[in-house]
């Protein structure tokens, strides 16, 4: 089944009124400015002619839109359409606005129409020389930037994406939602249960329980329960690389260390490409407020910190591939360069690698922890997974900052807060002005000397959290868990490199005793056993787990790397 379609490619003759961007509405002067006439010759020198007919589709949803389009004549209706082909006029543009928003910016399909209301003339600035005018003219950038970044907010808050159709409280629409969310895409939720829109969408429809949730992607395909990957690949999310394409550097993690590494290898002017399995931000991502990290005083969610670095590393030209998943690096001699091997059978090369892909959330020793995930049991606390906790008992178990953030953001939802750790106390292990904040929370309670037993549940899911706590079993009714128990290095990917591994699995960098390498020249701090390849951020050994070392890591990654290519090239200079 697909959505509707439109008959022919035809402004609508009776257009809906607009409706306002809500809470963006005062700042609608930035959404939509206008381009005066300097900037507009400015911009020339980037861009092709474009003409449209009226009537014409400028840009279709579902579609890779051509890049930024200026309109120098005639008028253009910015619209979307529902799933039973129904139009609402978002905006109108005239003589000297430009459409665009963050999809365009990296070649990405539109999530809107773009309809011309008359005949019109405009310039096309392609995604390459878009990203080439942000950088060279610095005030008609930080202008195009604001306004791509606040129109992709506009349509995160109308929901104009891939519908997702299925139980709200189920573990796979909280995954494909979360993933969405955390990747910055918009989309919106329907009830299956009691939702009349979804009813009439199901009932032309035969679907059985494994078919759900159901995603009605902006291009009209319908996906039966699909995983991230495969929502990923219909929305356009996932790149193709060129086989014989060699990068400078390929980073493989998206977290803060990652993603700051790629910002400042781009802004230096090597190739970069950037991997990460799930979404921007890493583990820092999930947090939901950082309040120790310089420059926010008032505190920053790692979601948002997580967009702001990865709209950086857009803007400068990096290659990002979320979802996109690492398996395998090894070196070709023949061409002093690496190959990465994809999950998806793709192959790239690079000149130098960066290892940022950070660890893997912990999970206790409880037989059956897996039958609960996504059904009761969380590894996050996002906006999504309070929603299910407003007025509920939860649990939490974790002592550090991480936790700690969770709890003091849970708590605004939560009837109540069990929180457990197996110390004596939270000084041990979490930031003291989060234990301050924790103890001035009437609806939390810290259980010391605790740990999980057992785990019950019913055909909903969770239902029953058994601790033991001074020898003492305890059964305590909760339908939510919230796991912060630390995170094993994310380094399986590495095990054919001969990249080497402390004891705990975490690489080892540098000067590390056996680390060095007999007869060589000596390793760069950040570099690992195998040279050209370096480790940053929490899945590098003896590094500081917290977001601001791993940010300094991936800065200072990039002189390293730039020594490492000019040592590199010498003998091919020589010869």
């Amino acid at each position: 089944m697909n959505s509707p379609e439109l008959a022919a490619p035809t402004v609508p003759a009776a257009p809906e009124e607009e409706i306002p961007y809500s809470s963006l509405e005062h700042r609608r002067h930035q959404l939509f400015p206008k381009l005066s006439a300097a900037e507009i010759t400015s911009l020339r020198r980037f861009a092709r002619p474009m003409t449209f007919k009226a009537g014409d589709f400028v840009f279709e949803t579902g579609r890779v839109a051509l890049g930024l389009f200026v309109l120098l004549h005639g008028r253009v209706r910015i619209c979307s359409r529902d799933r039973f082909g129904n139009w609402t006029k978002i905006a109108e543009h005239e003589d000297g606005s430009f459409m665009a928003e963050m999809a365009q910016l990296s070649g990405k399909p539109a999530l809107v129409d773009g309809v011309a209301e008359t005949d019109c003339e405009t310039l096309l600035v392609e995604p390459d020389k878009l990203r080439a005018l942000i950088v060279a003219d610095a005030q008609l950038g930080e202008h195009i930037m604001r306004a791509l970044i606040l129109r992709r907010l506009g349509l995160i808050e109308r929901g104009l994406g891939p519908i997702i159709v299925g139980d709200p409280t189920e573990g796979r629409v909280i995954a494909l939602q979360g993933f969405l969310r955390r990747n910055g895409h918009p989309s919106t939720v329907l009830d299956a249960r009691d939702d009349p829109e979804a009813i009439a969408l199901l009932a032309d429809m035969t679907i059985g329980p494994d078919d759900l949730p159901l995603v009605l992607c902006p291009d009209g395909s319908v996906l039966r329960a699909p995983d991230e990957v495969r929502l990923a690949t219909c929305l356009g999310l996932v790149p193709t690389f060129q086989a014989a394409c060699v990068y400078d550097v390929a980073i493989v993690g998206a977290g803060p260390a990652g993603l700051a590494a790629a910002v400042y290898a781009a802004t230096e002017g090597l190739s970069v490409a950037v991997f990460d399995q799930r979404a921007p931000g890493g583990q820092a991502g999930a947090s939901s407020r950082i309040e120790n990290y310089l420059g926010f005083p008032t505190g920053i969610s790692g979601q948002a910190l997580a967009a702001r670095a990865y709209q950086q590393a857009l803007k400068f030209g990096a290659h990002v591939a979320i979802p996109g998943k690492v398996v395998d690096v090894s070196v070709s001699r023949e061409d002093r360069c690496f190959r990465l091997s994809l999950a998806d059978d793709q192959h790239i090369g690079a000149r130098a690698v960066v290892v940022a892909s950070g660890a893997a959330y912990r999970k206790p020793s409880v037989s059956n922890i897996d039958r609960f995930e996504g059904r009761g049991i969380y590894y996050w606390a996002s906006p999504i997974e309070a929603k299910l906790t407003k007025g509920l008992d939860i649990v939490l178990i974790g002592g550090g900052n991480s936790a700690g953030q969770a709890v003091v953001f849970l708590a605004n939802f939560a009837r109540s807060i069990r929180v457990l750790i197996r110390g004596r106390s939270l000084e041990s292990s979490m930031s003291k002005y989060l234990i301050d904040r924790i103890g001035a929370l009437p609806n939390v309670s810290v259980c010391t000397g605790c740990v999980l037993d057992e785990l019950e549940g019913d055909e909903a899911g969770l239902a029953r959290v058994v601790i033991r706590h001074n020898d003492e079993r305890e059964v305590v009714e909760s339908r939510h868990l919230f796991l912060f128990i630390g995170a094993d290095p994310k380094t399986d990917w590495l095990a054919a490199s001969g990249v080497q591994l402390d004891r705990n699995g975490f690489v080892t960098t540098g000067f590390t005793g056996s680390g060095a390498r007999a007869g060589e020249s000596p390793l760069y701090p950040l570099e690992t056993s195998v040279p050209g390849i370096f480790a940053i951020g929490d899945v590098r050994a003896e590094s500081t787990k917290r977001v601001a070392s791993a940010v300094g890591d991936g800065a200072a990654v990039v002189s390293q790397i730039h020594a490492y290519l000019h040592a590199l090239s010498r003998p091919a200079q020589l010869s």
